[in-house]
């Protein structure tokens, strides 16, 4: 049921599993698929192997093809979002879909690989409205069960990151700054959450990994916060959030539609400067996850 290709299988720890929910929903065309080719570029200019995972055709695919990033990103085929819990469903049904975090860091797992490279993680949400029930992004989960390292800029912005940094630490998920001993919050440097522990380079969170993952076997993930090359002023961002809250309120929206309709509202407030620093954010990221990879499978 898991396909993965020779290339990847060959380069082994050295492949850096990439999630292709940003192709499917989170960016639009055509920033989409020149986000995931500027990754995979990155990725190899570094001396690693990318790995897109995804679902095509119901068979999950560690390593997919720019053949199958096009027809994920193609709306006309509609292809779902899967986090963990869908992928039975979405392999028994034969659908395609984009992996989110919490799907990529099982799939990766599986297949052997410790190095995973996202632009944020999901996590505790803001309550759009008194007296909503708490929504908890199975993200976490995942990445307490699964001994891969993820390399991220932090939470989604859009998140209470606080609380989602408390949930990790509950979890027993480390988070690691990599030359910041202050948790990123996906557009801004800082979301005023202080970090244990931090790095300065490839080697030494290598290091850490082999103590964390062979060592001591601990199992769970582990996350690389790494701070956005492009900054947003955090006033700016948190105005922007406030207002979009202030209307998916007043809409009513499902819990699923909350996050894309922010996402875009956001972007629409900050005149489209918010999707180029994602755009800059995951491919920094993903360089980063290489250098990792490669000096973990030295």
């Amino acid at each position: 049921m898991i396909r993965i290709a020779e290339e990847v299988r060959r380069a082994g720890v050295r492949a850096v599993a990439l999630e292709t929910s940003v192709v499917a929903q989170g960016l639009p065309a055509p920033h989409n698929l020149d986000a995931a080719r500027n990754c995979a570029r990155a990725v190899r200019e570094r001396g690693a192997v990318p790995a897109f995972v995804a679902v095509i055709g119901g068979e999950i695919v560690v390593g997919a093809s720019d053949e199958e990033l096009r027809r994920l990103a193609d709306p006309a085929r509609k292809p779902a979002k899967a986090g963990s819990r869908d992928l039975a469903a979405l392999c028994a049904s034969g659908a395609d879909a984009g992996t989110t975090v919490s799907a990529t860091c099982a799939i990766a797992a599986q297949a052997g690989l410790r190095v995973f490279a996202t632009g944020g993680i999901g996590g505790v949400h803001r309550r759009v409205a008194p007296g909503d029930p708490v929504d908890v992004s199975s993200d976490l989960l995942e990445m307490s069960r699964r001994p891969v390292c993820v390399v991220c800029a932090g939470p989604k912005a859009i998140l209470d990151v606080p609380a989602t940094a408390e949930a990790l630490e509950t979890l027993g998920v480390p988070v690691i700054g990599f030359r910041t001993s202050e948790l990123p919050a996906f557009y801004t440097e800082g979301s005023g959450v202080v970090l244990e522990h931090r790095v300065e380079d490839a080697a030494e969170m290598a290091k850490l990994l082999r103590a964390h993952f062979y060592d001591l076997g601990l199992g769970t993930g582990v996350i690389l916060a790494v701070p956005p090359p492009s900054l947003l002023p955090r006033e700016e961002i948190e105005a922007a959030i406030a207002a979009a809250l202030a209307e998916a309120r007043t809409r009513r929206l499902p819990g699923k539609e909350v996050t894309p309709f922010l996402l875009g509202r956001v972007a629409e407030q900050t005149a489209g400067r918010s999707v180029r620093a994602n755009l800059l954010l995951l491919e920094n990221n993903a360089g980063v996850a290489a250098e990792v990879a490669v000096a973990l499978a030295s």
